[in-house]
């Protein structure tokens, strides 16, 4: 009989620890629900309401009648839309509305785009473990479709499961899947199991897991805390001039430690039950009882050490181990350092209404209520309803994505490659545009956060975030791609201004803060602290996390806005708008590699980041024939254009900082990444150009989409995550800016 969903019971202090007895862990087990081999896809709906994006499985058969699914729906879920051919394009433009004559079948009521934002395989986890232990079990059909998932994205060679769905397997990846799959009622003789264990084995077992693993299965009681690394909640005490207070950190290294550090301070674990003990078994080569678990903390797998833990960190963590645990940390220090970190949490979950950052910290935090406010607690159903935010149901089953969505971010997108093919004034696509144009308007982000300086918050009046305004985070370039969206229809005749001046002068306000003193952009906030604090990285898997880095991309995003808006409002800030264009143009041209690529942090990755660049330049008037830095830009991406006309970079690039080709051959979104820059840039010859559109119209379907190919996005160099609606505005956008420039050319 397959294992069922379980449940835990709460432990709001560390001594309530204690193992059930074997009648409540039988009884225990029996409420799990039973898994299914499969749920019926046509009984999924999404729904969106402000922007926020669930899925729902309607069992009823009346409630499915009253609630057809959507083209949408059916697209996500990999069902077929039977829509008809389209006539064949002749030339780009003619591509391009067929294109949106697809694409507009996927807008959601609201004016937006959704898609699922996947990739990175840690993330699913933490939601399952959170809900486990706050005793929240998952539905059978949400359990159901975890487990499809998770085997289908299995390794199809060892069985185990990466850092993300293109990455080899790691330990993060295998030792937390495998006990998802435990969680949500997988047997431990399923063969996807049993392949899965002997990979887990032959690496070592979960104790060479890293950091992040190692603490999620600590809460659940599978390890002890001795195995977890040192996160003193008391690092919140230290006062703010400090050079290495986590308030100088990245956002996400923060958001995440904090309620990390608040629950290792705890030394708070799940009850024990059956499957507990079980795992103990299973995730492990040696005996459980005879392991090491102190001896192991700095135990980890080669293929999890992207960034290995420097001398520094490693003296660091002895110290606190072997001195300031025993010696000085009263408990006095102890009570206020956990306050303050439970404060800081309550603060971000004020401000984002419990969506929090990001579902890393959201499933933390949902854990660290129930321990402080028990099961029945306001803050825990709360998580728990947000939390089924960021899940999302596709061909395979379902996934965790990145953030609870892109909704904002892709949109922007949207209109812009309408714009570029000179269709805004279309009134074929009027009605798309201006339902676009209103779900911006209502997510604009009218205040600051409540607190903004006590809980470490950069401003934010007049932003967007890059999914929506609950979660409320405002990152440069989302800002800056939702604002110019916004001009330009505001700007287009026939279109409402529903954004008044005002609006978009606190908008631009916003931007104006996001400058760094050498010119350049990061994403949240500018930099706190040097990027020496990377001494201090202790997540082991990825790079660049402790600080915020300046990027190319968001520089670009934010200079080609305000050079848009100082065309319309001239008089507003002149001077610091013109400071900023200049110092950001210097700064792009300073960060240009030596080979005339650019470094992208945000997509893969020399193609993705030379795009922006090269739109940074054109937008002070620096191409091709102009511009040394140009010039050396499009050599670049030209040495780079394969035989049949495409683009295709590997994800191992941004892992090893050279261009690395992607195996698969080229790529659609690539290509058009290249196109963009180029045609942006003025490149002289046609030839190469109309090469690369070939490949992108060819390669539409006859309903007008475009399939999917390798993954296209990343974060701290060594995780991919997936942005499927790119695949649609960037070929669309490469096309209609060729269909511009070369109004008689056919190219089929």
């Amino acid at each position: 009989m397959a294992r069922k969903q379980a449940t835990e019971a709460p432990a709001a202090s560390n001594e309530s620890s204690k193992k059930r007895s074997s009648a409540d862990s039988d009884d225990y087990d029996a409420k799990r629900p039973r898994l299914q081999e499969s749920t019926d896809k046509a009984r999924w709906r999404l729904s969106s309401e402000g922007g926020r994006h669930t899925w729902h499985y309607l069992e009823d058969d009346e409630a499915a009648k009253k609630w057809p699914q959507s083209y949408a729906d059916k697209y996500y879920l990999g069902m077929p839309l039977e829509l008809p051919e389209l006539p064949k394009a002749t030339n780009p433009l003619d591509a391009v509305r067929n294109g949106l004559t697809f694409f507009e079948k996927l807008q959601l009521p609201e004016g937006h785009w959704g898609c699922e934002y996947g990739g990175p395989m840690f993330l699913l986890p933490g939601v399952v473990i959170a809900r486990y232990v706050t005793k929240n079990p998952v539905p059978w059909y949400y359990a159901t479709e975890i487990k499809n998932y998770l085997f289908a994205r299995a390794n199809p060679v060892d069985g185990g499961w990466g850092l993300h769905i293109e990455g080899e397997s790691t330990m993060l990846g295998t030792t937390l899947n495998y006990t998802t799959l435990r969680l949500v009622g997988v047997e431990a003789d399923h063969p996807v199991m049993v392949k899965a264990r002997a990979t887990m084995h032959k690496m070592g077992g979960a104790i060479c897991a890293p950091h992040w693993a190692k603490f999620w299965l600590t809460v659940l009681g599978i390890t002890k805390w001795d195995i977890v690394n040192p996160v003193p909640p008391e690092l919140w005490l230290l006062p703010d001039w400090v050079p290495i207070a986590p308030w100088r950190w990245w956002i996400h290294m923060r958001q995440v430690f904090l309620p990390m550090s608040y629950l290792w301070s705890k030394k708070w674990q799940a009850e024990e039950t059956d499957l507990i003990r079980e795992l103990r078994k299973e995730l492990f080569v040696e005996d459980w009882d005879k392991i090491d678990w102190a001896g192991n903390r700095n135990t980890i797998h080669p293929n999890d050490n992207y960034h290995p833990k420097t001398a520094f960190l490693n003296t660091v963590n002895w110290l606190l181990v072997n001195i300031w645990n025993p010696v000085f940390r009263t408990k006095y220090l102890v009570d206020k350092a956990e306050k303050w970190a439970s404060d800081l949490i309550d603060m971000e979950d004020e401000n984002t209404d419990y969506s929090d950052l990001a579902p890393v910290n959201a499933a933390m935090n949902t854990v660290c209520c129930y321990v402080r406010d028990g099961p029945g607690a306001y803050s825990v159903r709360r998580h728990v309803e947000r939390l089924d935010e960021v899940l999302w149901v596709n061909a395979e089953g379902m996934l965790c994505n990145g953030t609870n969505g892109v909704q904002c971010w892709d949109t922007a997108f949207a209109i812009q490659a309408i714009m570029d093919a000179g269709l805004t004034e279309d009134p074929r696509w009027r009605p798309m545009l201006i339902k676009s144009l209103e779900f911006l308007e209502d997510q604009q982000i009218r205040e600051n956060v409540k607190d903004q300086d006590k809980c470490y918050r950069h401003p934010r009046k007049g932003a967007w975030a890059f999914s929506n305004k609950d979660q409320g985070y405002a990152v440069s370039d989302c800002v800056s791609e939702a604002l110019k969206s916004v001009i330009i229809l505001q700007k287009t005749p026939g279109f409402p201004t529903l954004i008044d001046d005002q609006r978009i002068f606190d908008a631009v306000d916003t931007m104006l803060t996001y400058q760094n003193p050498s010119g350049a952009c990061s994403s949240y906030e500018t930099p706190r602290a040097g990027q020496w604090m990377e001494v201090l990285n202790a997540a082991e898997v990825f790079g660049n996390i402790m600080v915020e880095f300046e990027y190319p991309e968001c520089t670009t995003a934010v200079l080609t806005t305000l050079s848009l808006f100082k065309k319309h409002w001239p008089n507003h800030r002149t001077d610091e708008i013109d400071s900023f264009i200049t110092r950001a143009v210097k700064w792009i041209k300073s960060d240009q590699k030596p080979h005339g690529g650019w470094y992208g942090n945000w997509g893969i990755c020399f193609t993705y980041a030379t795009m922006f660049a090269l739109e940074s330049l054109a937008s002070v008037g620096e191409t091709y024939e102009t511009s040394k830095y140009a010039k050396k830009g499009c050599d670049f991406l030209i040495s780079k254009q394969r035989e049949d006309g495409g683009w295709s970079e590997s994800y191992k690039a941004c892992e090893t900082g050279e261009y690395v080709e992607h195996p698969t051959g080229s790529q659609v979104v690539m290509t058009a990444w290249a196109l963009i820059g180029l045609i942006k840039a003025k490149y002289p010859d046609i030839e190469p150009i109309k090469k690369g559109i070939k490949l992108i119209m060819d390669r539409q379907q006859p309903n007008g989409e475009w399939l999917q190919e390798a993954i296209e996005g990343v974060f701290n160099k060594s995780c991919m995550i997936s942005y499927p609606n790119y695949k649609f505005v960037f070929p669309l956008k490469a096309m209609g800016l060729f269909a511009k420039r070369y109004p008689d050319e056919k190219v089929v």
